[in-house]
Order: structure tokens, then C-alpha cells, then sequence
């Protein structure tokens, strides 16, 4: 893996935690968890709207609305149910506990696209990551059930 590859990936995953521990603040101080969400995609729209039009201009934009399809609402919708959960879970297990639970759960949903997607017959090339896989799984419910979880 490129060097800047995984510094990318480490200063999201530090991004990531600041910008919950930031956003479960900003709920604690307002009536509804919506008021967060908003405010988390309007700043994300407003920004990249402005990087777009910056590169592209005008051109960008049409580009974009074009490219748009029904389906194209999706990732968004999966997008704000993650920031979503990941608010409550800061608020109520914390930032560790809510961190290893959703990096377990996505590495066993990315690993199993991927099984599915290499039309493996044999698990046998997969017993690495399987492997990996439960060791991260068994990780995160160490650190999860240390907050009542699991047990």
C-alpha cells in the first residue's frame, strides 16, 4: 500500500472521531439530532458546490445534474444513517465502543462483497481474511462489551 495512501486513510479515520465527538456536542445543545444532520450536509454541500464550480464552473454543475439518476439519491440516504448512528453511538457507548462496532460490521460486509464478488468456490484463498476478520470481530467486542455490550 502507498505511503500516502494509508496517511490519507489515517487522517480520516482521525477526522472521522473529531468530526462525531464535534457533531454529539452539537446535538447535546439542540432539540433533535436532525438539526445536526442538516448542518452537516449543508456545510459538506456548500463546500463541495464551491470546489466543483471552482474546477468546472458552470460546466460542473450541468455535469453533475445530468449524471443524476433516481438511484443516485442512495448514497446520501446510506451516508446520513451512518453520521446518524454514529452521533447516537457517541452519545451513548462513546467514541470507542461505537468506533470498533462499525468498523467490525463493515469490514465483515465489505469482506463478504468481496467473496461474492471473486465467485470463490474455494474459501480456502479467503482463510487469511476470514482469519483477520475474526480476530478484528473478537477485538471489537472486547472493546464494545467493556460498556455493557454483548454480555
Amino acid at each position: 500500500m502507498p505511503l500516502q495512501i494509508f496517511a490519507l486513510l489515517v487522517a480520516a479515520g482521525a477526522a472521522l472521531v473529531a468530526q462525531n465527538l464535534l457533531m454529539a456536542h452539537i446535538t447535546a445543545s439542540v432539540s433533535t439530532v436532525l438539526i445536526t444532520l442538516v448542518m452537516n450536509s449543508a456545510v459538506g454541500l456548500v463546500v463541495l458546490l464551491g470546489l466543483l464550480i471552482g474546477r468546472f464552473g458552470p460546466s460542473g454543475i450541468s455535469e453533475a445534474i445530468g449524471a443524476f439518476r433516481i438511484w443516485s439519491v442512495l448514497p446520501g440516504l446510506l451516508g446520513s444513517f451512518f453520521v446518524f448512528a454514529s452521533i447516537v453511538g457517541y452519545q451513548r457507548l462513546g467514541p470507542a465502543a461505537t468506533i470498533a462496532i462499525l468498523v467490525a460490521s463493515q469490514l465483515v460486509f465489505g469482506l463478504a462483497f468481496d467473496i461474492a464478488r471473486s465467485n470463490a468456490v474455494n474459501l480456502q484463498n479467503h482463510l487469511p481474511a476470514l482469519a483477520g476478520a475474526v480476530l478484528l470481530v473478537s477485538g471489537a467486542f472486547l472493546v464494545a462489551s467493556r460498556r455493557g455490550l454483548g454480555g
